[in-house]
């Protein structure tokens, strides 16, 4: 699974943050059969992210792969370190999933130091659909067994994510609005930095260069 091996001649995969959450994320959840079936399950505190090659979907310089969402997302050299806003994931008007945008950091939790390792994390949103996509409402004619198979899809829903990974040409900082863009490097730099003095220097020497 080290690549696009799977698909047709001249076919690239390159989704949409839509066509993750809806194609493949909700139908993993239904365990409904997705074609193609070309994205594999990554236990991801097993692996590093520059070992993912032939373990997950490679599409270019991305990596693709299903995984179970947890509170630690450590890895053997590392851990998985949110940063930005969270995102919603739409659909036709409405809101179906979750991206949580994360970096690589070396070393142990809160300890650690910035790599180019992006991660972005698709979670599925709560309630509201099902697996063809149709919104489900509560009714008085509901039953039980209907009840309990929606609680047993929401709890699956909270187990798995899709990850998209790549490695930032120039930094560790990527746009949270602009899906897979990243900033420039003197962007980077300017986001990377956290003191108020060291941005106005930093925009001082710049000046000057120019």
């Amino acid at each position: 699974m080290g690549g696009a091996t799977n698909l047709p001649p001249g076919f690239h995969f390159f989704p949409s943050d839509e066509d993750l959450v809806v194609h493949f994320l909700r139908r993993k959840v239904a365990n409904l059969p997705c074609r193609p079936d070309i994205i594999p399950t990554v236990l991801l505190q097993h692996c590093n992210p520059w070992e993912l090659n032939g373990t997950a979907l490679q599409a270019g310089n991305q990596w693709y792969f299903f995984s179970y969402a947890a509170q630690s997302r450590t890895s053997p050299n590392g851990y998985w370190n949110p940063i930005g806003a969270n995102e919603t994931v739409t659909s036709s008007g409405c809101v179906v999933g979750l991206k949580k945008t994360l970096i690589f950091c070396t070393g142990e939790p809160l300890k650690g130091f910035k790599t180019n390792w992006i991660m972005h994390e698709y979670h599925l949103q709560d309630g509201g659909y099902n697996a063809n996509g149709s919104s489900t409402s509560s009714s008085s004619s509901s039953s039980r067994k209907s009840q309990r198979k929606r609680v047993h899809s929401s709890t699956e829903s909270n187990n798995w994510v899709i990850c998209r990974v790549f490695e930032s040409s120039c930094g560790s900082q990527v746009s949270f609005h602009d899906e897979g863009t990243e900033l420039s490097c003197l962007d980077e730099v300017f986001l990377s930095l956290d003191d108020y003095d060291e941005i106005t220097a930093c925009y001082l020497w710049v000046r000057i260069l120019m």
